[in-house]
């Protein structure tokens, strides 16, 4: 776990250790134990490191090859590392240190790139440059796990591990309007765009390649296609999965510093505790305790603690005390309103006492299917297949008499994803709308239209419901949102996050089964409750998933309104006419009475705050 910077392209090397010196400082809480820069005559990497594999001086990168041809800075963690070292050093290969890193070189230079990733189990963002070639080479992780952005000016090539480490090298540019609008509607900003106009980020599962004047942005692996048919039947499906998971927690658990595990109470959490009991692992777990709360899971997780005889604290939270906002601004490279990353950056502070790495649950309700909204669609998409051609177009003409509040509406959108598809879910979803219809936006983006709103409705998309949402849900809550939840909220306290789930080749395995093994008999995420209940007990397989919720919109109706109030009769976002400050304040004061805000101030609210922060 690191932050890793870098420009090609520019013969000026003091004017490039310059923008890689800056970039770096900005990077320094990704990585406080260490950091390098090394330079060729057109190329500067920059690194800082969180030491997790050997925590020697070897260990330091930018990391070169013998000959100093190759060079390569790395952010994440290649769980695999052991297993390839030992076949490269079969092949004559010889190590200098006990790193992942070293790997990447050696496998580069004896495999050529394409095979060495392919290689790969872990989560990554690597950026190598091949002084011969004079190319570079920028690698994401396939699930999007690790951030890299770069961007392109006069023939020059500047990359870092977030947008603001870009902005304080000088080199990103004026901000993006629609990713403005996208964090609007979302509370994030998806992987297709970033906050400044001239970054790109690096998509999942893809590699970059820059020889200082042509760039080529090449797949190198994509989400596995959903089985048609019957395919295994449940139980082998179940035993499968158990064995891919076993292994995926094994390899997660080495680590030259203290390894601990985030105990939720419900099942994933669960799982990968109980995984890593049965490799024989002693670890800590921790719990969020929020005493008081509906959603408070401490008890839970104690007691599943106590059934698998493994060492737990309990962290907890008090309602009265809410978390700094300043803290998610400088967390998160670009704006981010995910209200539970405030409980995620509390959790990793107290967490960094006692652990360097974190084993978390995320990624389970994904490709397992654990969210309600899973089993609607699949349900709307088998009332589509059974419809006859013209229930569509009967249903369009008859929707404008059914509400669009009360106990009709969830009926009302239902019809809609059945007729609809994919179109008609992204427009259910009420974030940028409410912004025209109180006259919040000014003139910098009262015109600016959201692309994936312009998605249109399809019977052919209604049919495949499920799996036309699983994929548009990747490429924008899963990365933008969730992903960069714990990468941002972890790395702020140095902390590495490391989660099972997110293995890709219990990805390519669960994400190929058919949906209806995965939601058996309607049940959400059924194989792994079945191991569950197998492994730990039938209270957990039973338990339903409760949300970690964090307050802010009754916050900023009460122990923020006097804050939120004096921002916006003195706004940064006003000055820059992307928002009527008058009628900000005037929703506000039209419905804080009532004891809560909409969302929409809520992003209002640490939009502003990040434009001050950025541009101060």
């Amino acid at each position: 776990m690191c932050g890793l910077a870098g420009v090609i392209g520019d013969s000026d090397r003091e004017r490039s250790r310059d923008v890689v010196s800056k970039m770096m400082a900005s990077l320094c809480r990704r990585g406080p134990d260490g950091e390098g820069l090394q330079q060729w005559p057109i190329a500067t990497l920059g690194h800082r490191r969180l030491s997790i594999f050997d925590l020697s001086s070897a260990g330091l990168q930018p990391m070169l090859s013998a000959d100093g041809r190759v060079g390569v800075v790395f952010n994440g963690a290649i769980y695999n590392f052991l297993s390839l070292r030992g076949e490269l050093e079969r092949s004559g290969a010889e190590f200098r240190s006990h790193t992942d890193t070293e790997v990447l070189i050696h496998g580069y230079e004896q495999w050529g790139l394409g095979k060495l990733i392919g290689c790969l189990r872990g989560m990554f963002a690597i950026a190598l440059w091949d002084n011969d070639q004079r190319k570079l080479y920028l690698i994401r992780d396939r699930l999007g796990v690790k951030p890299l952005l770069y961007t392109i000016q006069d023939n020059v090539l500047s990359f870092a591990s977030t947008a603001r480490a870009l902005h304080q090298g000088g080199v990103p540019g004026p901000l993006d309007t629609i990713a403005l609008t996208e964090f609007l509607e979302f509370g994030f900003i998806t992987d297709e765009r970033s906050i400044f106009e001239n970054a790109k980020k690096v998509p999942p599962g893809h590699i970059v390649e820059w020889d200082g004047s042509n760039l080529l942005d090449r797949p190198y692996w994509s989400l596995p296609r959903v089985t048609k048919g019957r395919g295994p039947i449940f139980q082998e499906a179940v035993d499968q999965t158990e064995e891919i998971f076993r292994e995926a927690v094994r390899i997660r658990l080495h680590a030259d510093v203290p390894v601990g595990a985030l105990l939720s109470g419900g099942i994933d959490s669960s799982l990968v505790c109980w995984a890593a009991k049965s490799v024989g692992a002693d670890i800590r777990t921790f719990t969020v305790g929020t005493p008081g709360d509906a959603t408070d899971e401490s008890a839970d997780a104690v007691e599943t603690a106590r059934q698998l005889g493994i060492s737990h604290s309990v962290i907890s939270l008090g309602a009265g005390d809410p978390p700094a906002t300043e803290d998610l601004i400088s967390a998160y490279g670009e704006p981010f309103a995910c209200a539970s990353a405030l409980g995620m950056l509390r959790v990793s502070r107290a967490v960094k006492q006692e652990v360097t790495v974190l084993l978390t649950g995320d990624g389970g309700d994904d490709v397992f299917l654990g969210y309600p909204y899973h089993r609607h669609f699949l349900m709307a998409q088998y009332l589509a297949r059974g419809m006859p051609r013209v229930g569509a177009k009967v249903w369009r003409r008859m929707r404008r008499l059914f509400p669009d509040r009360g106990l009709l509406r969830r009926f009302k959108h239902f019809l809609d994803y059945s007729t609809g598809g994919l179109g008609a879910v992204i427009q259910a979803h009420n974030g940028h709308p409410l912004y025209h219809q109180f006259g919040l936006l000014g003139e910098r983006l009262a015109s600016v239209d959201l692309p994936q709103r312009q998605t249109p409705w399809s019977v052919r998309s209604s049919q495949n419901l499920l799996e036309d949402f699983l994929l548009y849900d990747w490429r924008t809550t899963f990365t933008g949102e969730y992903m960069t939840k714990v990468d941002g909220g972890t790395m702020y306290y140095a902390l590495e996050a490391r989660s099972p789930f997110l293995d890709h080749v219990l990805w390519e395995y669960a994400g190929s089964l058919p949906l209806q093994t995965r939601l058996r008999g309607g049940q959400l995420k059924a194989i792994l409750r079945e191991i569950a209940a197998r492994r730990i007990g039938s209270a957990v397989a039973r338990r339903a998933k409760r949300g970690f919720e964090i307050p802010v919109c009754k916050w900023l109706a009460k122990q923020w309104a006097n804050e939120f109030l004096k921002m916006f009769r003195d706004s940064s976002l006003a000055r820059e006419k992307f928002i009527r400050p008058e009628a900000v304040v005037k929703l506000w004061q039209g419905t804080a009475p009532s004891g809560e805000v909409p969302v929409q101030l809520w992003r209002l609210f640490v939009l502003e705050h990040w434009m001050r922060a950025e541009f101060s």
